[in-house]
């Protein structure tokens, strides 16, 4: 079964080599998404991730920072991901800067992702090769617009364009990802799940849903296909977790 897909500009505005396959390219500088999360647990707002992803000269810049909220000294983390015109990874950096300091990097070195990890500062830092290529995708514990961008190059890679109609096969596709703060690897993957209806800025609208699927876990993810197929939410269902975008 097949699907009709809209906004592939902004499927070739991340990936690069989306933008050669649909002849569009974005001006280097330019916003592709920016805005927040609220992360809920049991129905508790207790996080806050702000997220921006920018088109460049030499691929995409994304951006994000969380910060848990309530009293007490809350988890405050920051990353930066760098992406090639061909959606490979550049570098990546993450910053715990509460209640601890410490530092990542995930830098490709040939066949190898390095990563390099300084769990206070001033100590040396703790070095562990990856045997993977630099098109492995990043989905890093805490930072929900990664998972927006596994969701965008899922529809790159699975949709065409057929009779002046751009079109995506249904059906699950498995990729391999690195969760640089947890330090391993693993197969994740990504398939249409239907359409639901659900509320959107106070309004009712009925969204496709993806399901994201990796060991023994499941998450749901629904994306506006009226506007760019931005994330309007994740929900993890045995761990009570819900991630909604504020309006």
């Amino acid at each position: 079964m097949k699907s009709r897909i809209r906004a592939a500009v902004v499927l070739a505005a991340v990936l690069g080599v989306a933008a050669t396959v649909y002849g569009f390219k974005e001006s280097a500088g330019q916003t592709v998404d920016a805005g927040s999360f609220g992360i809920y647990v049991n129905g508790q707002r207790v996080a806050l991730e702000q997220f921006t992803i920018q088109q460049t000269a030499s691929g995409s810049l994304i951006n994000s920072q969380l910060r848990e909220e309530g009293a007490g000294e809350k988890a405050n983390q920051s990353s930066v991901m760098q992406l090639s015109t061909k959606g490979e990874i550049v570098r990546y950096e993450w910053h715990e800067l509460m209640p601890e300091k410490s530092d990542l990097e995930l830098l490709p070195n040939d066949q190898f992702l390095i990563e390099r990890l300084t769990l206070k500062p001033g100590e040396k830092p703790l070095e562990q090769p990856f045997l993977l290529p630099s098109s492995t995708v990043i989905l890093d514990n805490n930072f929900f617009v990664h998972r927006e961008l596994l969701a965008w190059r899922y529809l790159a890679q699975n949709c065409k364009t057929e009779g002046g109609k751009f079109q995506c096969v249904t059906g699950p596709i498995s990729f391999g990802v690195i969760v640089p703060q947890e330090r391993t690897s693993m197969r994740v993957s990504l398939e249409p799940a239907g359409r639901e209806k659900l509320p959107v800025a106070g309004k009712e609208r009925e969204l496709p849903r993806f399901d994201l699927k990796f060991e023994d876990n499941k998450w749901s993810l629904w994306l506006d296909d009226q506007d760019h197929f931005k994330i309007m939410k994740i929900a993890i269902a045995n761990e009570k977790t819900e991630v909604i975008r504020e309006p």
